[in-house]
């Protein structure tokens, strides 16, 4: 039943509200929004938040998550930690595209007044995730908002540290070196991610986290995010997860936002660079209309997520350096 959820969830097909599992409940909240309650959770089980599909071409992490469910459903693993699992552009999901209408990873904030389809799936995202974190207040927080990078990269698997005044606990960076994570991406500044907005409002241990390619479904080697399942397996079975070094990962810092502020724009390089691709100084990254070109300074900058097809306003690149590991091996 539970792993069916995913799919029933995307052909527009009812599900059972509600059912028992081995060691706990489920609870359909809506569409794409399932609680998972056990019976007895210690007072140090975290509240887990697992999204996926916040863009709908990205499927590894939705058969990760159905893989996971489905052990829970036999009794391969008991749950132990109260978790939400959301799939998030429904959509965009059944379509096969990034988004419908704008990119819904950029609309995560409470004052939010856009009106469309993914700002009406925003607002009802977040206050699912409010009100599940309400219910859990005396319990510590971790958000894992699982994504597929449309290009290749020198890092396949990476994550992005939003940005907050909070401090990552440091188990969680050796945790995710043990989920063979190869880097890591501090942001500089508010950007309203899904993952943004837990931490940002709710203090968790939230993180964007790029596992490989975005492919369609029945096309992911789901092999290389074994480590990553193993992780997501102890969260939620309330077992200590294995660890490395975090050093083991490589770490930057974003030091430009690159945006598209004129209809005439564009990349000065291949848009098919693989993400981490370093520029030396002196090299044109980008022309504008309006804004003129960016060309690298005195230090060489690396990029990622470079995209020149984004709406005017919004984010058409990122612009990075490396910076030291966390003191997170103690």
């Amino acid at each position: 039943m539970l792993d069916e959820w995913l799919s029933t969830t995307l052909d527009g097909v009812s599900a059972v509200p509600s059912g028992r599992l081995p060691g706990g409940r489920y609870r359909i909240l809506g569409p794409g929004l399932l609680e998972l309650e056990p019976d007895s959770a210690a007072p140090s089980a975290p509240a887990l938040v697992f999204s996926a599909g916040i863009h709908g071409n990205e499927t590894a992490p939705i058969e990760l998550l159905g893989d996971l469910l489905a052990q829970l459903e036999t009794g391969r693993l008991t749950l132990a930690a109260p978790t939400l699992v959301i799939l998030g552009n429904l959509e965009a999901l059944r379509a096969g595209t990034r988004f419908v209408e704008t990119n819904l990873n950029r609309l995560f904030r409470r004052d939010l007044d856009a009106e469309g389809r993914e700002a009406d799936r925003a607002r009802e995202l977040m206050a699912t995730m409010d009100a599940f974190f309400e219910r859990h207040a005396e319990r510590r927080r971790i958000h894992h908002d699982l994504h597929t990078a449309i290009r290749d990269s020198q890092y396949p698997r990476f994550a992005v540290e939003p940005f907050a005044e909070a401090v990552t606990p440091a188990e969680q960076w050796r945790q995710l070196a043990d989920a063979d994570i190869q880097a890591v991406l501090h942001q500089h500044s508010h950007s309203w991610t899904f993952s943004h907005y837990s931490k940002h409002y709710h203090g968790a241990a939230a993180f964007t986290l790029e596992l490989g390619r975005a492919l369609p479904f029945g096309h992911n080697d789901l092999a290389p995010l074994a480590p990553m399942a193993a992780l997501l397996a102890a969260l939620v079975a309330d077992r200590p997860p294995a660890e490395r070094p975090a050093s083991d990962m490589a770490f930057f810092r974003v030091e430009h936002e690159l945006k598209r502020h004129a209809v005439d724009f564009r990349l000065c390089f291949d848009e098919a660079t693989p993400n981490f691709t370093e520029f030396a100084p002196g090299t044109r990254l980008a022309e504008d209309a309006l804004e003129g070109p960016f060309t690298v300074g005195e230090t060489p900058l690396r990029v990622v997520f470079p995209n020149a097809a984004v709406e005017v306003g919004a984010r058409a690149a990122l612009l990075i350096s490396a910076v030291e590991p966390p003191h997170a091996d103690g």
